[in-house]
């Protein structure tokens, strides 16, 4: 599997956390310091004012020199948060880099971290393999030996090629509405999912993907991964072509028995995508 190009030359990330594949995730959410931004204030504060939205729209700029391999800001609706950033890139470094870019600069005391997510992409264990996907055609009364389970079985070889990818070295969709959450598979003594025979496991995740698929077109998921890494075991990102879409499918995959029997989630942030200077000029800093 061909790798997107990393980080410019001369900057590459250290061989011992750079993975064997997939990207570092990191979710920041910031809220508005409003005595900070009036520190900025007083002589000349017009000028200082400039000077520091045009630095912040540069650390914040997806296109210059020694950004991360996606950068994406979103203004945050509701009281828990104003600013939202998505960074992945193969170095830990350069996304931490950005958070400590903001804190140093100029616009820094006037945004204050409320909260963040620390994760990976991966290839969920329950993504069938081709094998897998030849033993489910059989079960469902496909002949192996005849054409219609070779062409099938060929596409979703090709398939599954570009569904990995972009799993694990995601484009970021270009609508304009993004909502993240943390969850977790939860451990209640009724209901343990980790202690599910990885067929049944299968199966539930099976019947909350065919859900997820019937917002194909309307609704872009990522799931990342952060056990070990943050205190809920996975990130999940939503990117919807309209707000109403991001409620449907969250509403809809509660009835599988995989979130409603097993899920346990953390906070919801809703956003709205928007250039750094767009969300600049919305937040009026």
């Amino acid at each position: 599997m061909s790798r997107p190009p990393g980080p410019p030359a001369g900057n590459l990330p250290d061989p011992t956390i750079r993975m064997t594949s997939g990207w570092h995730c990191l979710h920041l959410y910031y809220a508005i310091n409003q005595e900070g931004l009036e520190m900025l204030e007083g002589d000349g504060a017009e000028s200082a004012r400039d000077e520091a939205r045009a630095e912040l729209a540069e650390i914040l700029d997806p296109n210059r020199k020694g950004a991360p391999a996606r950068i994406q800001t979103s203004i945050v609706s509701g009281h828990k948060a104003d600013l939202g950033l998505m960074l992945l890139d193969p170095d830990p470094l350069v996304l931490d880099g950005i958070q400590h870019a903001i804190r140093a600069s100029l616009m820094g005391a006037a945004l204050e971290p409320v909260y963040s997510f620390v994760s990976i992409t991966e290839v969920s264990e329950y993504v069938p393999t081709l094998e897998q996907y030849g033993q489910r055609l059989v079960a469902e009364g496909n002949d192996p030996a005849g054409p219609a389970y070779a062409a099938k079985l060929k596409a979703y070889e090709q398939r599954e090629q570009s569904m990995n990818k972009q799993r694990l070295y995601p484009d970021l969709p270009p609508w304009p509405v993004m909502s993240f959450y943390p969850m977790n598979k939860i451990r209640d003594p009724l209901a343990n999912w980790y202690t599910e025979p990885f067929s049944s496991r299968m199966e539930m995740m099976s019947e909350h993907g065919r859900s997820g698929m019937m917002y194909a077109g309307k609704v872009s998921q990522l799931i990342t991964a952060s056990t070990g890494f943050d205190d809920f075991e996975w990130g999940v990102t939503l990117w919807g072509r309209t707000p109403e879409f991001i409620k449907d499918i969250v509403y809809t995959m509660r009835f599988d028995k995989a979130s409603a029997k097993y899920a346990e989630f953390g906070p919801f942030y809703i956003s709205y995508i928007m250039s750094p200077a767009e969300a600049i000029k919305h937040l009026k800093l």
